[in-house]
C-alpha cells in the first residue's frame, strides 16, 4: 500500500470501531469508576452504578428484563454459559446447528465428550436452517433424551443470512424445550424481531461500538444455570468476579446508541449490493467470476463471495497489502488452515476455501467502497500476472 492510501476497513463482522461517544464516557468514568463495585461504600456505589447502567440498557435493546441480563466477559463466554453451564449433568439432549458460531460449536462438541446427546442440523446450501429440519432434529434428539436446550444464531456471522428465530422458537417451545438464540450479530443491526422467542439470548459489546472483553446473556425467569466459575455472588453467582465498571460505562452507551442501530444498517443495503455488483464484474474481468455464498433474507451490510480458482485467505493477505480489511472467515477461527466449517457445511470444501467476507458499518462511506473496488481490481491483476509469469 503506497504510504499515502487510506485504510478502508470492510470487517464490521470481525468486531467494531469503538464510537467516539463510548470512548468518552469510559474516559470520564475512569475519574469516578476505579473503585471494587461490590464494595458497599460511595466509591464502591458510585462504580456499581456503572455496572447497572449497562444491565439496564442490554434489558432495553434486547427486551429482557435488567434482574435476568448477566454481563460477561463477550459472546464467547455468553453462548457458553449458556450451553455448557444448562446441563447439571450429562443428560438430556442439546440441538444446534452445523453453521454456528465456534463458541457454540465446540462449546456442543465439549458436552458430547461429557455424555450429552447432541443433535446436529444441517443447513441448506442457503444457508438457511429449515424450521422443518429444526423439528425433525429435536424429535429425533427427543427419542434418545429429553432435549432441554435448542441453540440456533440469529444471524449468521460469515453469511449474514438471517435465521427463522421466531418460527424456531414455536416448534422449540411446543416440544417443551428452551431455545437459545447468540444475537452477537442481530442486536443493533436487525430489528428484535429477529430474536423474538429466545429464552436466553447474547449479545457482545465491541459488535455495536461498544468496547471488548464485556457481553451479556439475557435469561428469562426459571431458567437455572450453573456457574462459570466459583466465586464471589457477583452476576447472581453466575459470573463471579469483579465487573469493570469502566466497560460498562462504555457499553451501556453503546447499548442505547444500538436501539436505532437497525434503521442505520437498513441504509446501508444500496451500498452493499452495488459492491456486490461491482465485485462480480471485476472478478469476471479477471477470469474469476466472484459467487455469492448464502441466498434468501440477509443481514443488509454483509456480502460473502467465493472466487473461483483462488484461495480466500490469499486474495485476504494481498488486499490487506493495499489497506483493505476484509475477512476469509469467523475472525475468532484466523490463522487457521482450515476452511469455514460454515460454508463447508453448506456448500462444501472447495466453495469455502475460496471465501472473502466483506462486511460494513455505519462509517463506511460510497467513496471507501469505490475505492476498495479499485484495490480489489489492482490485486487481481497483479495476482493474475504473477500466475502467468510462474
Amino acid at each position: 500500500m503506497h504510504p499515502a492510501a487510506r485504510a478502508i476497513y470492510l470487517d464490521w463482522n470481525a468486531t467494531t470501531p469503538p464510537h467516539p461517544e463510548v470512548l468518552a464516557a469510559m474516559q470520564s468514568a475512569a475519574e469516578v469508576a476505579w473503585a471494587n463495585p461490590a464494595s458497599v461504600h460511595g466509591p464502591g456505589r458510585r462504580a456499581r452504578a456503572f455496572v447497572e447502567q449497562a444491565r439496564e440498557a442490554v434489558a432495553r435493546l434486547t427486551g429482557f428484563d435488567a434482574r435476568d441480563v448477566i454481563l460477561t466477559s463477550g459472546g464467547t463466554e455468553a453462548n457458553n454459559l449458556a450451553l455448557c453451564h444448562a446441563f447439571d449433568e450429562p443428560s438430556g439432549a442439546l440441538v444446534v446447528s452445523r453453521i454456528e458460531h465456534p463458541s457454540v460449536t465446540r462449546a456442543a462438541e465439549a458436552l458430547a465428550g461429557r455424555g450429552v446427546h447432541v443433535a446436529w442440523i444441517d443447513p441448506e446450501p442457503s444457508g438457511r436452517v429449515a424450521p422443518e429440519a429444526i423439528a425433525a432434529a429435536v424429535d429425533r434428539a427427543a427419542a434418545v433424551a429429553p432435549v432441554r436446550l435448542v441453540s440456533l444464531q440469529a444471524v449468521n456471522h460469515e453469511t449474514g443470512i438471517i435465521q427463522p428465530i421466531a418460527e424456531a422458537a414455536a416448534i422449540v417451545h411446543a416440544r417443551g424445550a428452551r431455545l437459545h438464540v447468540d444475537a452477537v450479530q442481530a442486536v443493533g443491526r436487525l430489528p428484535p424481531e429477529a430474536w423474538a422467542g429466545a429464552d436466553l439470548a447474547s449479545i457482545a459489546a465491541h459488535k455495536i461500538r461498544g468496547p471488548k472483553g464485556i457481553g451479556a446473556l439475557a435469561v428469562r425467569p426459571g431458567i437455572r444455570l450453573r456457574p462459570v466459575l466459583l466465586g464471589g455472588a457477583q452476576e447472581r453467582g453466575l459470573r463471579p468476579g469483579t465487573q469493570d465498571p469502566l466497560a460498562a460505562a462504555g457499553f451501556a452507551v453503546a447499548a442505547r446508541r444500538a436501539i436505532g442501530g437497525p434503521a442505520r444498517y437498513a441504509a446501508l443495503a444500496p451500498l452493499r449490493d452495488r459492491l456486490e455488483a461491482e465485485l462480480v464484474e471485476i472478478g469476471r474481468a479477471a477470469g474469476a467470476a466472484p459467487i455469492r455464498n448464502g441466498d434468501g433474507d440477509r443481514a443488509p451490510h454483509v456480502s460473502n463471495l467465493s472466487w473461483p480458482g483462488w484461495r480466500g485467505d490469499e486474495l485476504c493477505a494481498a488486499l490487506d497489502l493495499e489497506g483493505v480489511a476484509v475477512s476469509s472467515g469467523s475472525a475468532c477461527s484466523a490463522g487457521t488452515a482450515e476452511p469455514s466449517p460454515v460454508l463447508t457445511a453448506m456448500l462444501g470444501p472447495e466453495r469455502a476455501a475460496s471465501a472473502v467476507r466483506f462486511s460494513i458499518g455505519e462509517d463506511t462511506t460510497e467513496g471507501d467502497l469505490v475505492e476498495a473496488t479499485r484495490r480489489v481490481a489492482r490485486v487481481l491483476s497483479r495476482l493474475r500476472s504473477l500466475r502467468a509469469g510462474s
